[in-house]
């Protein structure tokens, strides 16, 4: 029995579609559990300066985590492994064994370096905050996760190569059901520092989820203690620049959070729960398709199969644009129902729900950008070119500190501007408004990032772009009659449900956004949407078990 359980969890998946589509499932249920998990602390804490500490606490943690873990992530480990083990099973070995080693020493030497520096760093980021002496133990306490997701995203690399995708999707429920634990059993006994503690158990039961199938594989082996110094050299030279990207990455959110410490008590919070709202769509539709066609395109790259190669990279991109740009639409309209669904309870307040839905709303805007970004930086890590995602990650970075100063600065000089971003967001004379121009700096940037590599793209593959034209533009005239659908749902629905409650609340923005995507869908099938009966087929293929060829599958 025990053996059939972890059967199941080991099982190949073949085919893009059917592996993003099982990603995506998976990362739906993680999303689920983490805005569980956030609708807690809102309804338990509210937007307070408790949180704002909280939030505030994982930064330096996290900041570890990509920039040391990046070094063996799973986008610079797979090529390498894949590569190995076409020469044989022990030469893998010797590579995973010498890269973990290395690792560990690094990881947790780092950690412990950055355990008594917290002291003279935290209180320097984050001037605003306040409260240092519970920001520093949190962040003490979180400096394990680092070690214990680092060493799990290099397990994810053992089971990306073997194509256990299910194995790799159940990680992120593991860790937020952890949190969620925390929250309920260690918070009551510990205070604040049990939220802190949930983490870790969370970051324990993400990695122990990977272990029996690496150990199962027969290529992770730590004995004899053998190092080869040229592999470790290797993948140093390799993931540099994908360290500095993900720094960058990590470094302008810590200046924005930094930015938002200034601001009113609960602003720092406002900005992580839109961003977590945001990450559902992004983590369900860009992470997935990402994650599901790397080892197909790292394996196409070296093979010398560039037709492949693009064939691959297109039809992620036709899906990611497909999906992302409906969602977004319907996360810009049903915004006030989504927060107020999600975080509407005990201590989170009205004022806090119209500044939470007016950020998420700025950062729907940018979903789409964001999740071709993912797709386009794994092509380039898949062909071993890690120049450009650097580039375009310090443009970024830089451009969202920049830009979040520059709104702010304009915000409060401009009369005009000010009324102008409080009416179209709907936060008219709302105290703690500023926190939308961080998103908006931020929003801005990731933008601008996705059109940069896509330049890159167009430059690299000669006519990249025109595959994509169709998509986009039956994607966008669906999604806008969609929008304008629900619209006028919500409107409809308004009278019909009592809004001042959740069931309420909750069943307008369905309804509303059920009548929005039978719209979408019937918009689609009238412009003939490739993408639309590509899913149509690849669902009934999945579900029903009909034997029939999808287009654009691939083998992984």
């Amino acid at each position: 029995m025990v053996r059939r359980f972890f059967h199941i969890f080991n099982k190949e998946i073949k085919g893009l579609h059917e592996a993003a589509y099982l990603l995506a499932i998976f990362a739906f249920l993680s999303q689920l559990l983490a805005l569980f998990r956030d609708r807690i602390l809102a309804s338990t804490f509210g937007t307070s300066h408790i949180l704002d500490i909280y939030y505030s606490a994982f930064r330096i943690p996290d900041f570890i985590f990509v920039t040391v873990g990046s070094m063996i992530s799973i986008s610079v480990l797979v090529p390498f492994i894949i590569e190995k083990t076409k020469v044989s099973d022990d030469n893998a070995r010797d590579f995973i064994r010498s890269i973990f080693i290395f690792f560990s020493i690094l990881i947790v030497f780092s950690s412990v370096v950055v355990f008594f520096l917290i002291p003279y760093i935290a209180p320097y980021i984050f001037k605003g905050l306040g409260s240092y002496n519970e920001l520093i133990l949190m962040s003490r306490i979180l400096l394990l996760s680092p070690i214990l997701l680092g060493l799990s995203n290099f397990f994810a690399s053992i089971t990306q190569v073997g194509k256990r995708f299910l194995v790799y999707a159940l990680s992120p429920i593991f860790y937020n059901f952890g949190i969620i634990l925390g929250i309920f059993f260690f918070y009551p006994i510990f205070g604040i520092y049990g939220l802190a503690l949930g983490v870790i158990l969370g970051a324990l039961m993400h990695l122990a989820i990977q272990v029996p199938f690496v150990i199962e594989s027969g290529l992770f082996k730590i004995t004899p203690l053998k190092i080869d110094f040229s592999s470790i050299k290797n993948v140093i030279l390799i993931s540099i620049p994908r360290t500095i990207t993900l720094g960058m990455t990590q470094f302008s959110i810590l200046a924005l959070l930094g930015l938002a410490s200034y601001m009113k008590d609960g602003s720092i919070t406002i900005f992580n729960f839109a961003m977590n709202l945001q990450s559902v769509p992004l983590s369900i539709i860009g992470v997935s398709y990402s994650i599901a066609a790397f080892p197909t395109l790292a394996k196409c790259f070296s093979s010398g199969n560039k037709d492949e190669f693009l064939s691959h990279i297109v039809s992620g991109a036709r899906h990611i644009i497909f999906w992302s740009i409906p969602v977004s639409v319907l996360f810009v309209v049903l915004r006030a129902q989504i927060v107020r669904t999600i975080y509407g309870a005990g201590e989170f307040s009205w004022s806090s729900t119209k500044l939470t839905a007016a950020a998420l709303a700025i950062f729907a805007i940018s979903v789409v950008a964001q999740s071709l970004v993912l797709l386009f930086i794994r092509g380039y890590y898949a062909m071993g070119n890690t120049k450009k995602s650097l580039y375009t990650s310090v443009i970024t970075g830089i451009s969202s500190v920049g830009f979040s100063f520059l709104f702010i600065k304009t915000y409060e000089a401009s009369t005009f501007f000010r009324y102008f971003i409080e009416n179209l967001f709907r936060v008219e004379d709302m105290t703690g408004s500023k926190i939308l121009m961080i998103a908006c700096g931020f929003a801005l940037a990731q933008i601008i990032n996705c059109i940069i590599l896509w330049t890159y793209f167009e430059k690299d593959f000669n006519g990249f772009s025109v595959p994509l034209f169709k998509t986009l533009f039956q994607s966008f005239s669906a999604s806008i009659i969609m929008g304008f659908i629900a619209y006028i749902g919500l409107n409809i629905f308004d009278s019909i449900f009592n809004i001042n409650t959740l069931i309420g609340i909750f069943m307008q923005g369905l309804c509303a956004g059920i009548l929005g995507i039978i719209a979408c869908i019937f918009v689609l099938h009238v412009l003939k949407s490739t993408e639309l009966e590509e899913t149509r087929v690849a669902l009934h293929k999945k579900f029903w078990k009909v034997k029939t060829v999808v287009p654009d599958m691939g083998e992984l």
